[in-house]
């Protein structure tokens, strides 16, 4: 088979319903990150050796929530000193990689007042990187090979109505006249991927720079450098 030499780890951040918006995180961010097969082989070494020196073993699933919340096996993070140094050598380690990032943010609140049409926010987000994803496969020269998308598994009805939704924006969507060779690859949650640790780690603070621009973000200072595209929508207060 003639695969890409790129390969996509796609998680999120905030949860996409609109009926009880979160007024503190009213944002929904779905990210993207994008390896090169080659490059990847390095992150996945460069996180196993980042376990092991701080765990002893390779078992550990790095999850935003938790490490932000001195949670589960990051109940050891509950000092300060120790916490700051452990996030500062993370981020390093992240920092250290090549990857690009496509993401976008939906504004759930103003996007359930004014949009009239779909207003799924992960289909709206998902139509918006996988469009954009295939504008940097062309770029790249990879845009007739088979790319695979990885994201985690939601739930069966969840799981079922994501693959439709998939499905649909691979046909329909804005390809510039191509076909678009896109695999979706369902992983479970409990899969220790690298790519969906990665994608989960950066979710958050794409969303946290939407929300407070001027604030502090020192996650964001590492992932914008390689953000080929950052999507906002709606980007206005406008009536859709």
């Amino acid at each position: 088979m003639d695969f890409s030499d790129y390969i996509v780890y796609v998680d999120e951040s905030g949860d996409h319903g609109l009926v009880n918006i979160d007024t503190q995180y009213p944002i929904f961010v779905l990210a993207f990150c994008i390896f090169k097969k080659s490059d990847y082989l390095k992150t996945v070494q460069d996180f196993q050796e980042f376990k092991f020196n701080h765990f002893g073993h390779d078992i550990v699933i790095l999850h935003e929530n938790e490490i932000r919340k001195d949670k589960g096996v990051f109940k050891i993070l509950n000092n300060p000193e120790k916490k700051s140094g452990f996030i500062r050598e993370l981020s390093d380690v992240v920092s250290q990689q090549e990857f690009s990032v496509i993401s976008t943010t939906v504004k759930k609140d103003i996007l359930k007042n004014s949009y009239r049409y779909d207003n799924n926010p992960y289909h709206i987000a998902l139509k918006f990187c996988v469009e954009h994803l295939f504008n940097f496969l062309i770029a790249s020269n990879q845009q007739k090979k088979i790319m695979h998308i990885v994201v985690e598994q939601r739930g069966k009805t969840e799981d079922r109505d994501l693959e439709l939704e998939f499905s649909r924006i691979c046909s329909n969507g804005n390809f510039k006249g191509m076909k678009a060779n896109f695999k979706m690859v369902m992983a479970n949650k409990q899969s220790n991927s690298t790519g969906l640790q990665l994608a989960d780690l950066i979710a958050r603070p794409i969303g946290l720079n939407c929300l407070r621009p001027e604030q502090e973000n020192k996650s964001f200072e590492v992932i914008k450098e390689k953000m080929v595209n950052n999507k906002v929508f709606p980007d206005n207060k406008k009536p859709l």
